[in-house]
């Protein structure tokens, strides 16, 4: 069994890697793990040893495919437990996360199982980030794009939020901006740096374009 240092370092760089899709540098995973580089290094260096990752001197790391089915394990648990104490234990969704860090790594793939059947198998957590199934598999997503991007006087709803610090996600929650609301983008403008929306129920939001980059929508 993997240590949960070593989960911890598969979990940053498949993070990374779903955003940057190629090469991990070694300096997004200093910040990610809040290490020093000599640290990163050391560690990288013995879990290229073990078969986990490919490590490129001056470049960086990528999983390997055991390293990715690892770490898409890890991945599964995290989000699991964060819907469980949302829907189940009813924590805030904006308190979850230190909390699924610790037990990630102390749940048993039996218990997970359970957790998952508990919950009706869901395909995202409460964040709108998508949960792997069993067998480390995504489900499909239809076309999705960020707030500030989207088409115009179209019913959409909130799919994901990328910003899940406490601040912001408490943001979200007091302008209804969770994931599943319905909404329409009315108008942007780029010169203030503002956009209007409009939640059902005819509430109008007015927001930066810099906060509506970290939400994102599909089609309602």
């Amino acid at each position: 069994m993997a240590s949960s240092t070593v989960e911890n370092y598969l979990k940053a760089t498949l993070l990374h890697e779903q955003k940057a899709d190629g090469i991990v540098p070694m300096g997004a995973l200093v910040e990610a793990l809040g290490v020093v580089p000599g640290t990163v290094t050391s560690m990288v260096k013995a879990m290229a040893a073990q078969g986990l990752l490919e490590h490129e001197a001056r470049q960086g790391v990528r999983l390997t495919p055991i390293g990715r089915a690892l770490a898409v394990g890890v991945l599964r648990k995290h989000r699991l437990v964060e819907t469980f104490l949302v829907r189940t234990l009813k924590m805030d969704w904006s308190e979850v996360h230190d909390e699924a860090e610790a037990l990630e790594h102390a749940v048993s793939d039996r218990v997970l199982e359970r957790i998952s059947e508990l919950l009706g198998h869901p395909t995202t957590d409460p964040h709108g980030d998508p949960i792997p199934d069993a067998e480390g598999n995504f489900a499909a997503t239809k076309t999705q794009d960020s707030l500030d991007l989207c088409a115009l006087d179209q019913p959409l709803r909130v799919t994901r939020i990328l910003d899940q610090t406490q601040e912001f996600l408490a943001y979200v929650q007091e302008t209804g901006l969770k994931p599943g609301a319905k909404i329409r983008v009315l108008r942007r403008e780029p010169a203030s740096g503002v956009l209007h929306c409009e939640l059902a129920g005819g509430t109008e939001v007015a927001l930066g374009l810099h906060i509506a980059g970290k939400i994102i929508v599909g089609a309602a």
